[in-house]
């Protein structure tokens, strides 16, 4: 098959690779209908993350089963499915406690961007659809296998509330699902921290009452100034650096939680300032199995259409183009069909 690899920082390249095949009886491969590229495929391809070259890349898939294990019996071929980035038998102690994202027999989405997807727990993850869906809905339903799931966890582990006032820290796809999410959980006032008109356009539209273009001191500033010096009762931490970490407990009120979903690179968290002004942290690796059914139901009665964050639609053969107008802020994500 035709997949992304990765053999160096900035260096994709679509590759001829193996077919996956069936390892497992729990295993189903999916040929994919649409996949696309992540904020987080971004460490890598500038070389924050240690990379092993030609290795596949992309965790994000929507798709077609093509065959089942054994033991597969939730799932047929033929079906529709979304695929969770995380897999998991859902089942397992953990999975029943909701943390799906942290199965005892977790297993990765290891070619999104590629042609076929090998899922190693088929009837715990794969949540499908009824028949195949209507080609304008598949960009909204690539977003439940992680970002608009992502940015749901950033406002369920943040308390977001009815009434309430929610701060969006990040303007990429997960920050932009995650105002989308603050607005479906009751937030009043939802204040989108970015700087790029066509994100701060999009934010409005998916319910920011609020936009903040400032940084650092100026836009901790301008937060405590809207909340007429509170601070927000929900951060939502969509980056995952040490800047925007620091400015989300700078900007949280006493009492309330930093919900954090990006994937952190040098933070260092500021213990004493969350201790002293009960600012807690939640969050993590979104369990998005969890919360798929919530989700598509929301998608498929038109309440949410987080498939507006692809700005950019491509051939799987111009993937390396994708991850270019992403690194270079020229695409909030991109979408790429086989």
């Amino acid at each position: 098959m035709r997949a992304t690899t990765i053999h160096a920082p900035g260096d994709i390249r679509l590759t001829d690779v193996p077919d996956p095949k069936i390892e497992e009886p729990t295993d189903a491969i999916v040929r994919v209908v649409a996949g696309c590229i992540c904020g987080s495929d971004l460490w890598p391809y500038r070389g924050a993350n240690p990379i092993t070259a030609g290795s596949t890349i992309g965790h994000e898939a929507v798709g077609v089963v093509e065959e089942i294990g054994s033991d597969v019996s939730h799932v047929a071929k033929g079906d529709f499915v979304v695929i969770p980035f995380v897999h998991c038998d859902n089942t397992c102690p953990h999975c029943l406690a909701g943390m799906t994202s942290v199965c005892d027999h977790q297993g990765w989405t290891e070619s999104g961007q590629a042609e076929l997807v090998r899922v190693n727990q088929a009837d715990g993850s794969l949540v499908k659809t009824d028949g195949m869906p209507d080609d304008a809905l598949i960009p909204s339903l690539l977003t439940l296998a992680d970002v608009m799931a992502t940015g749901w966890h950033a406002a369920v582990s943040s308390r977001v509330k009815p009434g309430g006032t929610a701060v969006v820290i990040g303007d990429g796809a997960v920050g932009l699902c995650g105002v989308i999410a603050a607005k479906e959980l009751g937030a009043e006032r939802i204040v989108a921290m970015s700087r790029h008109e066509p994100r701060q356009a999009l934010a409005r539209e998916f319910g920011a009452t609020h936009v903040i273009a400032e940084r650092d001191d100026a836009g901790v500033e301008a937060v405590m100034e809207l909340t007429g010096g509170i601070g927000a009762d929900s951060v939502l931490e969509c980056v995952g650096t040490d800047q925007s970490m620091k400015t989300a407990f700078r900007i949280g009120r006493p009492g309330s939680t930093v919900g954090f979903v990006g994937a952190p690179h040098g933070v260092e968290l500021p213990v004493r300032q969350m201790f002293v002004r009960n600012v807690g942290l939640a969050g993590g690796m979104a369990p998005v199995r969890t919360y798929l059914p919530d989700l598509l139901e929301r998608v498929l009665d038109g309440r949410i259409d987080p498939g507006k964050v692809f700005d950019l639609s491509l051939p799987l053969a111009d993937v390396a183009e994708g991850y270019k107008a992403m690194d270079e802020r020229r695409a909030i994500k991109v979408l790429l069909r086989p």
